[in-house]
């Protein structure tokens, strides 16, 4: 919701502007562009600089997630996924996956989905997958998990 964003940084005067643009446009702004666009300067810089803070939400939850596991402060934490919160995030697509071989839906051998396999017990969590780049949604989800 960019323009909640917008006057969070008490920069809703500027909305008409960006309601003009894609996501990948606003995330491509530049000082210049906004100078040609008749944006002040302190505002301009203000811009740059939030969405500078855009580009770097996933590696801020990756550490956030990160410390969490190391035991870290929970309530930083919290606020800081608030934060994340009222910034706009684009819906993660992930590209199209490749046909699984052997012409089976998951890539199994016939007669796999038969079986039945048990988990084993672990007192440890397995290791997660890594959250693909782009994919902020994800992350916050992954953070709000542990």
């Amino acid at each position: 919701d960019v323009p909640s964003w917008l006057k969070s940084l008490r920069l809703h005067k500027y909305a008409a502007l960006f309601s003009q643009m894609t996501y990948e446009e606003m995330m491509t702004l530049t000082e210049h562009h906004l100078e040609s666009q008749n944006v002040t300067k302190g505002a301009r810089h203000k811009i740059a600089l939030s969405i500078q803070k855009l580009r770097e939400r996933q590696s801020v939850l990756r550490a956030l997630e990160k410390d969490i596991l190391e035991g870290g402060n929970l309530w930083t934490a919290l606020q800081e996924l608030q934060q994340i919160m009222v910034t706009p995030i684009k819906a993660f697509r992930p590209p199209p996956a490749a046909p699984p071989p052997n012409g089976t839906p998951d890539g199994a051998p016939p007669g796999a989905a038969d079986a039945f396999t048990p988990h084993p017990a672990s007192d440890a969590e397995a290791p997660a997958a890594p959250v693909p780049d782009g994919d902020i949604p994800g992350q916050f989800t992954r953070v709000m998990g542990k």
